[in-house]
């Protein structure tokens, strides 16, 4: 989050009289909050732009009180996207190329000392969603992409739903 979006956050919580919830700038690797102090973490998409998902998980274990809860939606690969793809700029704008394997996600959820780790939710990436998204289309065109390699890549990629619990 930027400054702005966070004055913008605290606008709106006071707004709607929201006394229990505190905005922070910060990292999403290095959390500018105290160990065993949150109740919930929550993220909507943006642990795959962290080049290093594994600190950010052990982080948000570290924040967590004992018996806290963690939900994040967010991408994941199905299987590998094609090389050129991964190292495109639009397509990590787009937060297709800075997504992993969903199994090395689960995984690093686990090693991070979460339990009762599972999927909630899990949806394919709809084609049409690339056909109308600008950065997708950019991609699309960057690589000449034909209809069938398109469609491959949508199979590639799945939104999902996670929860977790820091044991007590």
């Amino acid at each position: 989050m930027t400054p702005e979006m966070i004055a913008k956050a605290k606008e709106n919580a006071a707004k709607g009289n929201y006394g229990n919830v505190e905005f922070r700038l910060g990292e999403i690797e290095k959390l500018p909050v105290d160990r065993d102090s949150v109740d919930v973490v929550i993220s909507n998409c943006v642990i795959n732009l962290s080049p290093d998902k594994r600190t950010v998980f052990q982080e948000a274990f570290r924040t967590l009180k004992p018996g806290g809860r963690l939900m994040v939606s967010d991408i994941v690969l199905l299987k590998e996207l094609p090389e050129g793809i991964k190292d495109s700029v639009e397509a990590y704008v787009g937060c297709l190329s800075g997504a992993i394997m969903k199994a090395e996600y689960m995984e690093a959820l686990k090693a991070a000392g979460f339990q009762e780790v599972r999927v909630l939710d899990e949806t394919s990436f709809p084609v049409d969603c690339m056909a109308n998204d600008p950065t997708a289309q950019a991609v699309i065109q960057d690589f000449n992409m034909s209809p069938e390699q398109v469609n491959e890549i949508a199979g590639s990629v799945a939104s999902m739903n996670v929860q977790a619990v820091k044991p007590i």
